[in-house]
């Protein structure tokens, strides 16, 4: 007899349907999602008006280019304008059940409201791909993401929602982490690339055989390009000898709603969720599959607050081709980098997750580095700096050879490279810094 654990699909006629019928289903939930924008956000009816654009004008997906784009500031500006939500929310405030908030690097959080309904749909889109990833009533799964008004900490409902043991963890300090996983013999966590890896090197520093001592066989990571880098990915996987699975979310939207399935070829979107656009950061023309552009995303469902083409600042590429695995939903092939990451050498666009690859590549370097901008002479002169593995014992001149020759190899790009010894560079226990830009006030 066949256990229901054994079922390869959460929602099988949905996540197999053909390209045109997912066109179909997300025309009809985009014109309906544009009249409640426009009836019921002032900011909506407002921005629509002045672009001279009607939802009645949708006839097709193609007419999505007539509507404004959204950026991340005009979000904060009508927070402050209207507080404390903003006028771009299209529901009373008595139907607001939760909110996000973003980090507020920039100076202000901006808050991210939900329904019950858009809480119920996020979760139950949690749970089908936990469930692509591999994830089953069988495992038990540790939430480590912050909980603390981050919109990835409920994600952990959707393991819950699945029938999975699930240890509402948060970031706890290493050590009890660790201390976690081995006695409650967690199978299945979700972190951050880097964590991953510094939670991993913490472990064998402590003593903890891995493979022994504890038994982690899915790692699921967000929140950096990371996940998606296959060096990185491989890496990882070494040392923790688990599945690592990348997932793509931001708290605008909802929680993760892209992700790997168990191909680990691409991230399927929700697209039941969300219409994605990948667009050319310059004339804002569709790119052709595989080639990188700005990713832009609109909600379909989410009616508290919607986002009608909000553009993420993320650089992505992206396939429309059938996975694998049997699911039809557009996959984006990773995220390559952001814009205001993105750094322009003698006229070539470099992304960190571009070195990434190379140094996570070669191991006779930890796979750790660090991007430093400096201005020399009116040019931009980038260093990378790599840390030799503790087990190299070579010259350093022979690594910095290769690496310098790899690194013009990928990126067309030639650079100062700086070994240094292990352990020289600072080790994430969230997100990592890797750029180290000097160049301000170079003109003042």
């Amino acid at each position: 007899m066949t256990k229901a654990s054994d079922r390869p699909y959460w929602d099988e006629r949905l996540e197999t349907q053909s390209r045109s019928d997912w066109d179909t289903l997300k025309l009809h939930l985009l014109r309906q999602h544009l009249h409640h924008a426009y009836h019921h956000s002032p900011h909506y009816r407002a921005s629509f008006d002045a672009a001279g654009a009607h939802p009645d004008q949708l006839n097709s997906l193609d007419d999505i280019r007539r509507f404004p784009f959204i950026r991340k500031g005009v979000l904060r500006d009508r927070q402050l304008a209207v507080p404390p939500f903003g006028d771009l929310v299209a529901v009373p405030e008595r139907d607001i059940v939760y909110i996000s908030a973003s980090s507020g690097s920039t100076g202000v959080p901006t808050a991210s409201p939900f329904t019950a309904q858009d809480f119920d749909d996020w979760i139950d889109y949690e749970a089908r791909q936990f469930w692509s990833s591999g994830l089953r009533p069988e495992d038990r799964y540790c939430h480590s993401l912050n909980f603390s008004l981050f919109v990835g900490g409920p994600c952990v409902l959707g393991a819950q929602k699945l029938g999975a043991l699930s240890i509402h963890a948060g970031t706890v300090p290493s050590e009890r982490l660790l201390a976690i996983l081995r006695q409650f013999q967690v199978t299945a966590i979700w972190t951050t690339p880097s964590y991953a890896w510094y939670l991993g090197e913490t472990a064998v520093k402590e003593g903890i055989d891995i493979r022994r001592d504890l038994n982690v066989k899915r790692i699921f990571v967000a929140g950096e390009p990371g996940g998606s880098i296959p060096e990185t990915r491989q890496r990882i996987e070494s040392l923790w000898g688990a599945s690592v699975y990348d997932y793509y979310g931001l708290s605008d939207i909802f929680g993760s709603c892209a992700g790997m399935c168990e191909e680990k070829n691409g991230l399927h979107w929700a697209e039941d969720h969300i219409l994605v656009e990948v667009l050319d950061p310059d004339s804002d023309e569709p790119v052709r599959e595989g080639e990188r552009g700005e990713l832009v995303l609109t909600t379909l469902k989410k009616t508290a607050r919607p986002m009608i083409r909000f553009r993420t600042g993320d650089i992505v590429s992206f396939t429309s081709e059938p996975c694998a695995c049997g699911r039809t939903s557009m996959r984006m092939l990773g995220v390559h980098g952001r814009l205001d990451d993105m750094l322009i050498i003698k006229g070539v666009n470099v992304f960190p997750s571009d070195i990434e690859a190379i140094a996570r590549k070669d191991h006779d370097l930890t796979g750790e580095y660090r991007l430093v901008v400096e201005r020399e002479n009116h040019l931009d002169q980038l260093t990378v700096e790599i840390e030799r593995a503790a087990a190299f014992a070579g010259d350093d001149a022979e690594l910095v050879t290769r690496f310098s020759r790899q690194l013009q190899s990928v990126t067309g790009v030639s650079a100062k490279v700086r070994i240094l010894s292990p352990e020289s560079l600072p080790r994430a226990t969230h997100k990592a810094k890797r750029v180290e830009d000097r160049r301000q006030g170079v003109w003042s």
